[in-house]
């Protein structure tokens, strides 16, 4: 029976080189305007949800309409700044997460290919190392230690890897 192909791409040196170049690009504009917070800092500070924003947004509107409520220490200014800022970065997130997914996604299909294909192979090699092929001994050994080994101490010869099923 024939493996499904679940994916068929590949970019040409061109095209690698222009997704390079737009990535390098990207890091340039974002130096020295973004951050790398520990884990620990994260935890901190966590995130905004959505409910919060919500109060953000509110705030924001009647800080507008009623300047004189603002407390001298809070810079409205410097809020506004954070705010449209905090948006457009939220927007470029939310599209850098997409192509980050579709990439992680593609690669995911791209690996399950290869790994079907490579228990193929070995399944194949497996054999013809059964029906004594030339070479295909040494092969089938060299592939076979890549697989688990049962708990049980294996007897001296014994074809130890787990089943593959055929």
């Amino acid at each position: 029976m024939a493996l499904d192909n679940l994916i068929s791409l590949e970019f040409t040196q061109e095209e690698l080189e222009a997704l390079q170049q737009h990535l390098n690009g990207i890091k340039s504009i974002l130096k020295g305007k973004t951050v790398n917070l520990t884990a620990e800092e994260r935890g901190q500070y966590g995130s905004i949800a959505n409910q919060n924003k919500l109060l953000v947004d509110k705030a924001r509107e009647y800080m507008h309409k009623h300047p004189n409520w603002i407390p001298r220490f809070l810079d409205l200014v410097e809020f506004d700044r954070d705010y449209k800022t905090r948006k457009e970065v939220e927007g470029l997130v939310k599209d850098v997460q997409n192509l980050a997914q579709q990439l992680v996604d593609t690669k995911t299909l791209l690996d399950h290919d290869n790994y079907s294909n490579a228990l193929t192979f070995y399944r194949m090699v497996r054999y013809l190392a059964g029906e004594n092929e030339p070479g295909a001994g040494t092969v089938y050994n060299d592939m076979k230690v890549l697989f688990k080994k049962s708990k049980a101490q294996p007897e001296e010869g014994e074809d130890t890897t787990t089943d593959i099923p055929m």
